[in-house]
């Protein structure tokens, strides 16, 4: 299939897909033009609610929006910057876990509960302990536990954390020093906090080696986790060099062996995407800005279609 716009009449990012009772339904980020200049901490975008989508035919079906099912000034800890989301159910609740940045300007994460995946999502009244940065991916196994992975640099915050402890000074790695990692916590069984601390995951190469600072396919943001064949696949973003790739491995902890790159660069100053199978096939979510015309880079979701080589490699896409 063709690359295809999911919405282009508004502005939304960041794609998080998911089946829920045989519907696919996506959960965006929602970009606002707030009129400020642009910077690299995404300030620019007020990002101020989330909007649910479904859809029953990917390729060619009608994208219902179902309105806005969480608003910024119903979070009471939160100020602003309702950044990425996902969705997960648990015992036929559906979890949105989300990050935004609370009354100090440090991002955490937070839980809001729904009775149906389009909302609305009622939030709970405080962050999820012990959490930071930004990205959740909520990631459920075969046997049930549900994981979620977390994590982005620069305006995402990570640079400024180590062993679950804010730094005085933050650190960015330099050189040969091994990259920022992702994180990865198990959630407790009533879905509202973590079931234990924050882990790192390990992304590294076919010798075994951490990536290091300055190699261009080093994880950098947007954390996402499917399973293909019994085994693990996390992707993620390259951020300031712009790819999707991806690293696999045996167990949801990682280590995760670098493999390649899912996606090339596209027009924008992001890349954040979802995997989901849908119907017997592997769809891409993702975004761009050519709908903004790269005036003020708004960006607007869209999807293509995923495939697996003979050796369950994902096989390297444009999004054209």
């Amino acid at each position: 299939m063709k690359p295809r716009y999911l919405y282009p009449q508004d502005y939304m990012a960041d794609p998080s897909a998911n089946v829920f009772n045989g519907k696919l339904y996506i959960y965006p980020s929602h970009d606002w033009d707030s009129g400020a200049a642009f910077d690299d901490d995404g300030g620019h975008f007020q990002m101020k609610d989330y909007h649910v989508f479904s859809l029953d035919d990917v390729e060619n079906g009608e994208v219902t929006d179902h309105g806005m099912m969480l608003r910024l000034e119903d979070i009471p800890w939160a100020d602003r910057q309702l950044w990425d989301n996902d969705v997960v159910e648990k015992d036929g609740k559906y979890y949105l876990i989300y990050c935004a940045k609370d009354k100090t300007q440090t991002f955490h994460l937070g839980v809001a509960i729904a009775d149906k995946p389009e909302g609305p999502f009622i939030p709970q009244p405080d962050p999820i302990r012990g959490s930071y940065s930004i990205d959740p991916c909520a990631f459920k196994d075969d046997d049930g536990k549900i994981y979620v992975y977390f994590g982005g640099i620069w305006g995402g915050q990570l640079q400024r954390y180590k062993g679950n402890k804010a730094l005085g000074v933050e650190h960015l790695p330099e050189g040969d020093e091994p990259a920022l990692s992702p994180r990865v916590a198990r959630m407790a069984d009533d879905m509202l906090q973590f079931d234990e601390a924050p882990r790192e995951i390990l992304i590294v190469d076919e010798d075994g080696e951490p990536l290091k600072a300055d190699n261009p396919y080093r994880f950098f943001e947007a954390s996402w986790m499917h399973k293909y064949k019994g085994r693990y696949y996390f992707s993620y973003s390259t951020g300031d060099t712009h790819f999707i790739c991806y690293a696999v491995g045996d167990n949801p902890y990682g280590p995760f062996t670098y493999q390649g790159v899912i996606l090339d660069p596209v027009v924008g100053w992001t890349s954040h995407h979802s995997i989901v199978e849908f119907k017997g096939k592997w769809y891409l979510f993702h975004h761009d800005c050519v709908p903004s015309d790269g005036k003020t880079w708004l960006r607007s979701m869209k999807v293509m279609e995923l495939e697996y080589d003979e050796n369950d490699k994902i096989v390297r896409m444009e999004s054209k």
